[in-house]
């Protein structure tokens, strides 16, 4: 993706944070906006469609959360990245963000270099927004039609459930997929079955194809590593 043609809209309260994010950003080449809080930021993202929103969670006028549920209700804004910039660490504000549509979390204070990698990941999933019958990615070929995994020249079969699994966590490298979400998905929420199951799903798949490309977020779920 060519960073001239990216645009980024930070959202803090905080007029250095925005400085901060703002002067690394645009060193890279993006086109970068800015909001002061959450009322702002959807005037702005109506207007400008960017393809990643950094937002604070803690703001007056209107909080991070509620903004992201608007940013969310907007159908042009359906493939905007959200990611959610707080010094709050705990998990149940990580988890409640996850669950309301945001695709990542960065915790302040937050370093240019890990500022930039963590941007550059997240933008590394805006092209791969369309559901694909075979995903590419790492050295794994995932087969939807097949329900089978190739890894080198090696054909690996996975039972249904297995196989959404590893689909939907490969399907946006990097993204955090809360349990709920990975239920809801997999499952569906006419089956009744417990966080147990997920973890014994998981740990087939890591026998299956190895154990570095799904790692555990504590408290919070699974994530496909690149």
């Amino acid at each position: 993706m060519n960073p001239k043609k990216v645009k980024i809209l930070i959202v803090d309260d905080e007029a250095d944070v925005l400085e901060f994010m703002r002067y690394n950003l645009k060193k890279e080449g993006f086109q970068v906006f800015i909001a002061p809080d959450g009322i702002e930021a959807i005037k702005i993202a109506k207007k400008e469609i960017p393809h990643l929103v950094v937002l604070d969670i803690m703001m007056p006028e209107m909080d991070g959360l509620q903004a992201c549920k608007e940013l969310r209700a907007i159908p042009e804004l359906q493939d905007t990245l959200i990611t959610f910039l707080t010094a709050r660490s705990e998990e149940f504000t990580q988890v409640m963000g996850l669950e309301i549509g945001a695709d990542d979390y960065i915790t302040k204070p937050v370093k240019p270099r890990l500022l930039i990698s963590k941007v550059k990941s997240l933008l590394r999933r805006y092209s791969k927004q369309e559901v694909e019958d075979v995903i590419r990615v790492s050295n794994l070929e995932i087969n939807q039609d097949a329900f089978t995994i190739k890894k080198g020249d090696k054909i690996i079969e996975l039972p249904r459930k297995e196989f959404k699994l590893i689909y939907l966590l490969a399907s946006k490298p990097g993204k955090v997929f809360t349990r709920e979400k990975i239920l809801s998905d997999v499952w569906g929420t006419d089956v009744i079955v417990n966080d147990r199951t997920i973890d014994v799903h998981i740990r087939k798949l890591r026998e299956k194809i190895g154990n570095k490309y799904i790692k555990t977020i504590k408290g919070i779920g699974y994530k496909f590593e690149l």
